[in-house]
C-alpha cells in the first residue's frame, strides 16, 4: 500500500475529469476529485445541455407560425423567460446530483473546493493537503471577455442563461459557434439581436460554403449581422446600455453578451510550483499520453488546446484511465470527429473543409446541393438547406461532409460513421436513400460541382 493518500487526484469535475475518475476507480485505483463550482463542468451547467434546452425553446415561436400553413391555428403567442430559466435550473440540479451519485458509486472521494498544486505530488483544497501518485488537470475553459471600457457591464455564457430579466434588445459580440448559437436562441425567443464580428465572415474554421450560407440564412431569421464591426465601449443609459462601435455608430440595448472565445481555466492552479509547461497559446503542453513536463501530472480536455468538444474530453478521459490504471494501450483517434452548431438552421460537419482537403489531398471533387426543406413548401418559411460532399480524387474517398439545415447534427452523426469506415463516393452512390428525407440527398448527388 502506497503511503500517498490517493493513486489519482483529479482537478475538475467536468466531462473529462469525471470520466477519468470513474474509470480509474473502476480499475481499483484510489481516486479523489475536486470541484469548486458544479458537478458536470461547463457542458452540463453553462454549455451544451442548457444551450440545447434553450434552442428547443427558441424554435417554438417559428413552429407556431409554420403550423398555420398546415391548418393549425392558436391564440396569441407569449413567451415567459422565468418559466424557461427556472425549469432549466431544476433539470441542471438533477444532472448535478446524477454526476455526484456516479462518483459515489465507484467510491471516489469528492472534495468540494478549488484545488491548487503545492508540488508535483501534493494538492491543497482550502487548508487541507492531499498527496497522490498521479494528478490529472481537467479544469476546462473559461469565457474570455475583451478589454474595452465598460466591459464589466457585459455578461458571458456563464451568466446569460440566468438573467433576471429577458433582454428585449441583445448585442452579441463574437463570431464563433457560441456567439452564433446564442444569437439564434435569443432571436427565436423574441429578442431584437445584433451580432458583431470583427472579421469579414464569421464561423472561422468551418467550411467556406457553410460560413457563407450561414450568414445568408441567419440574416433571414432577423438577426442583424454586422461583419468587420467591433465594440469600442459600453456605458449605462436611462434605457439600458449604450454600445459604441468601430464604425462610429452607437446602439442601445438591454444586455451585451461577450462570446469572443474561451481560454484555459488555469488561474490560481499553482502550475508555477511544478515543471508543467504552457504552449504559446496558453494551454497546457502534453504528449500523446496526456503527460505534462512534470511526469506524474497529466492534463486533458479544453485546457490542452485540442478540440473543445465534450465527447472528445470523454474519449480522452477513458483513454487516460485505461492506459494509466487498466494496462491498456489506448489512444484517441482524432480523425473525422463530427460536430454540430445549434444555430438556426442547424449546422453539422465532419472531416476536412474544402480548403483543408485541397492542402491535404491536392485534387478533390465537390458535390453541392441547395434546396427548400419539404416542410417549408407549405409552411412558407424562406429557408434553404445546404449540403456538400468533398471527395479525394485519387481514392474516391469522401473526406468531408458539411450541412446546414433542419436536423443537420442528427444526420451528420450517421454520416460520420461512414467516413470513419472509409466510405467512398461510390459507396454513397450505391446506398439507397430514405424517401422523402433531406438526408437522402447525400446519396443522390451525382454531378460534380463546377467552379462558383
Amino acid at each position: 500500500m502506497s503511503d500517498l493518500d490517493f493513486d489519482l487526484f483529479v482537478i475538475g469535475a467536468g466531462s473529462g475529469g469525471v470520466r477519468a475518475a470513474r474509470m480509474a476507480a473502476g480499475f481499483g485505483a484510489r481516486v479523489a476529485i475536486a470541484e469548486d463550482r458544479y458537478m458536470g463542468g461547463t457542458c452540463v451547467n453553462v454549455g451544451c445541455v442548457p444551450k440545447k434546452l434553450y434552442v428547443y425553446a427558441s424554435e417554438y415561436g417559428k413552429s407556431f407560425t409554420d403550423a398555420q400553413g398546415f391548418g393549425w391555428s392558436s391564440g396569441e403567442k407569449r413567451f415567459d423567460w422565468a418559466t424557461l430559466r427556472d425549469n432549466k435550473k431544476t433539470e441542471i440540479s438533477r444532472l448535478n446530483a446524477i454526476y455526484r451519485r456516479l462518483l459515489d458509486g465507484v467510491d471516489a472521494t469528492i472534495i468540494d473546493g478549488r484545488a491548487r498544486l503545492i508540488d508535483a505530488k501534493t494538492v491543497a483544497v482550502g487548508d487541507k493537503h492531499y498527496t497522490a501518485r498521479k494528478i490529472l488537470i481537467a479544469t476546462g475553459g473559461w469565457p474570455y471577455k475583451p478589454d474595452f471600457p465598460g466591459n464589466e457591464l457585459a455578461v458571458t455564457s456563464n451568466e446569460v442563461f440566468d438573467l433576471d430579466e429577458f433582454p428585449k434588445r441583445l448585442l452579441v459580440i463574437g463570431g464563433g459557434y457560441i456567439a452564433v448559437e446564442f444569437a439564434g436562441i435569443f432571436n427565436g425567443l423574441g429578442s431584437q439581436v445584433t451580432q458583431l464580428y470583427r472579421g469579414p465572415l464569421f464561423l472561422r474554421g468551418f467550411d467556406s460554403d457553410i460560413r457563407a450560407h450561414a450568414a445568408q440564412e441567419i440574416r433571414k431569421t432577423g438577426v442583424d449581422l454586422r461583419m468587420e464591426t467591433n465594440i469600442t465601449g459600453l456605458e449605462r443609459s436611462s434605457g439600458g446600455l449604450i454600445a459604441s462601435l468601430t464604425d462610429g455608430s452607437r446602439i442601445e440595448v438591454d444586455a451585451v453578451l461577450c462570446a469572443a472565445g474561451r481560454r484555459p481555466h488555469l488561474e490560481g492552479l499553482g502550475l508555477e510550483k511544478t515543471a508543467v509547461k504552457l504552449t504559446s497559446h496558453g494551454t497546457i503542453e502534453i504528449n500523446d499520453e496526456f503527460q505534462t513536463a512534470e511526469p506524474n501530472i497529466y492534463a486533458l480536455g479544453d485546457v490542452t488546446g485540442g478540440m473543445e468538444l465534450t465527447p472528445v474530453a470523454l474519449a480522452e478521459g477513458m483513454a487516460f484511465a485505461r492506459r494509466e490504471f487498466g494496462g491498456l494501450n489506448k489512444i484517441v483517434d482524432y480523425d473525422f470527429i463530427p460536430t454540430a452548431v445549434f444555430s438556426q438552421p442547424n449546422i453539422g460537419t465532419v472531416g476536412f473543409t474544402e480548403g483543408e482537403a485541397q492542402m491535404e489531398f491536392g485534387e478533390i471533387t465537390l458535390y453541392k446541393s441547395t434546396f427548400r426543406p419539404m416542410k417549408h413548401t407549405i409552411s412558407g418559411r424562406d429557408e434553404k438547406t445546404f449540403m456538400k460532399l468533398i471527395v479525394e480524387d485519387a481514392t474516391d474517398r469522401v473526406v468531408g461532409v458539411h450541412m446546414m439545415g433542419p436536423d443537420a447534427g442528427e444526420i451528420i452523426q450517421g454520416i460520420a460513421i461512414a467516413l470513419k469506415a472509409g466510405a467512398t463516393k461510390a459507396t454513397f452512390d450505391s446506398t439507397i436513400g430514405i424517401h422523402p428525407t433531406a438526408a437522402e440527398e447525400f446519396v443522390t448527388m451525382r454531378e460534380p460541382w463546377g467552379d462558383d
